[in-house]
């Protein structure tokens, strides 16, 4: 057998193995470095796009031989997810509801690739004993879309997001770096074409032209931030809790896809679309029970109830003043305090009004108080003369 037939044949039983293990698609690529992209984040940094939740080393993030010394092939993974909630609970007057990003539905996909990912590595030691494997699921260092790509698993679209021409991008990506020489697959020459749907339906611009994205402005990245967010997002965010599907709910190769073949990651709906008020009064405890095996818990409660209060005030949910006022006089978190500050000028209503006029008196924090004074702010427009 020849020495490409051997790999040929190794690369097959990779695959086979792959898809007894519930991969739903498995593609393969060399470790080469990623000329072209490095220049793309050179330039993204440059223009201050970056979300500093990445890599920040460059050369980490575009040379695979910089996580795994020896490499010659990357291995890509995809696991397909649901994008539809089976019976989603109403959000109504009185009991309204956010809505968490279909990425964080079911259990954190890190936990259940890195398993996948696990016995793939244990199967190729086992195929090759020599062989050495290192794997990645989003918070490696390599770009999970970017070697997918090359590893002709999809194209990266205008949303920035890796469409697969059978799952669209409803999938979770992970990768395996290797010393073995195993045989690439071919980049699908698909694209978006004219198609310039997902950057028109961005809530806030931030898709800057097809496949740049100014992360600063993106509402995924701000319902993760633990700051304030600036106010000209504030209503863009709607009742988003966590992340944003905008962009992939309205890309033409998503339509009519839904795929749940892996259980672990069935939404339950009473997490996936939670009451809102009783996020506001939830303790470390109870949000580890509630939230503690979704990706939306990583960045912990605070997002997700300052989220919680904009989606209040986006509703104009009078009957949250009473908890919003507690918040803004007793919470500790100025954060919190003041976006409760900020929704209640947003609600209005006299005792809203009251409430603000008494904390502008007594607040300590100047982050705080120009929030108060942001909420009474509001009141003042509605009583302009027209």
């Amino acid at each position: 057998m020849t020495t490409s037939a051997y790999w040929e044949q190794t690369k097959q039983a990779i695959i086979a193995y792959a898809k007894e293990i519930g991969i739903d698609k498995i593609g393969f690529a060399s470790a080469d470095p990623f000329v072209e992209l490095k220049e793309r984040l050179v330039a993204h940094r440059e223009k201050g796009y970056e979300s500093g939740f990445e890599e920040p080393d460059l050369e980490k993030r575009t040379v695979p031989e910089r996580s795994l010394s020896g490499a010659k092939s990357l291995i890509s993974i995809a696991l397909a997810y649901p994008s539809k909630l089976e019976n989603p609970p109403k959000s109504e007057p009185g009991a309204y509801r956010g809505i968490l990003s279909r990425s964080a539905w079911g259990t954190d996909y890190h936990h259940v690739l890195r398993d996948k990912l696990q016995l793939l590595s244990a199967y190729i030691k086992q195929l090759e004993p020599a062989a050495e494997v290192e794997s990645m699921v989003d918070t490696g260092a390599l770009s999970d879309r970017a070697v997918a790509e090359r590893a002709g698993m999809g194209w990266v679209g205008k949303n920035c997001a890796l469409i697969t021409p059978e799952y669209g991008s409803w999938v979770y990506l992970g990768e395996l770096l290797t010393n073995l020489p195993l045989p690439p697959d071919t980049p699908v020459e698909e694209g978006c074409g004219d198609c310039n749907i997902c950057v028109e339906a961005c809530p806030t611009g931030a898709l800057v032209q097809g496949g740049q994205l100014d992360a600063q402005k993106c509402v995924s990245y701000l319902t993760q931030v633990k700051d304030f967010i600036p106010e000209q997002y504030r209503a863009k965010i709607g009742n988003r809790l966590y992340g944003c599907d905008t962009c992939q709910m309205v890309c033409p190769k998503n339509r009519g896809k839904h795929f749940s073949q892996h259980p672990e990651f069935s939404p339950d709906p009473e997490v996936a679309k939670p009451l809102l008020l009783p996020l506001l009064t939830m303790g470390n405890k109870e949000f580890k029970e509630k939230f503690g095996t979704s990706s939306a818990s990583w960045r912990g409660k605070k997002p997700i109830q300052r989220n919680a209060i904009l989606a209040l005030a986006h509703f104009k949910d009078r009957s949250a003043v009473p908890e919003l006022i507690r918040l803004m006089e007793n919470d500790p978190r100025p954060v919190i305090r003041g976006t409760a500050a900020w929704a209640l000028g947003k609600i209005g209503g006299e005792e809203a009004k009251a409430a603000l006029i008494e904390a502008e008196g007594r607040e300590q924090s100047a982050e705080v108080l120009e929030e108060i004074r942001k909420g009474l702010s509001f009141f003042e427009e509605t009583t302009l003369p027209r």
